[in-house]
């Protein structure tokens, strides 16, 4: 049977290291959606994209600096997101009717651009990319450092 050493980093010291990981790889692939596919965003997108883009920085400047408030700055970012996102899902799968949309020019938030496997959509995965950091940030010990 091995132990943990004191030096290994704990699984909740981590998490913020994935909540930055899950921040750049949704950024990456929103604009891939975007810049290569050509598939253009729609209101509420927009409104996530708000949140997550910033996220990639707020993260990564908190780890490299080990700032212990990382939550403090990242957390309002990422539930706003989740937010967004839960309400664009609830939209989009047709629980919500689509007169109570914000999506007033340009592409419909209940467009079906991309279904991966018949259910895998761009709303779900910025819902999972929410819900990832969110719930890192959440579990992770209050000084993101490895030591």
């Amino acid at each position: 049977m091995t132990t943990l050493s004191s030096s290994q980093p704990s699984t909740r010291s981590v998490l913020p290291y994935l909540a930055w990981v899950q921040a750049v790889v949704a950024t990456t692939g929103s604009l891939y959606f975007s810049e290569v596919m050509d598939l253009p965003p729609c209101t509420l997108c927009w409104y996530q994209r708000l949140m997550m883009y910033p996220l990639v920085f707020v993260l990564a400047v908190s780890l490299m600096t080990a700032d212990p408030r990382l939550r403090l700055y990242a957390l309002p970012l990422s539930i706003t997101g989740l937010v967004v996102s839960v309400y664009h899902n609830l939209l989009y799968f047709g629980v919500i009717p689509e007169a109570l949309t914000q999506c007033a020019s340009g592409v419909s938030c209940t467009a079906r651009q991309i279904e991966w496997l018949g259910f895998i959509t761009i709303p779900l995965l910025s819902l999972s990319a929410f819900t990832v950091i969110t719930l890192s940030l959440i579990f992770s010990r209050k000084k993101a450092t490895l030591q």
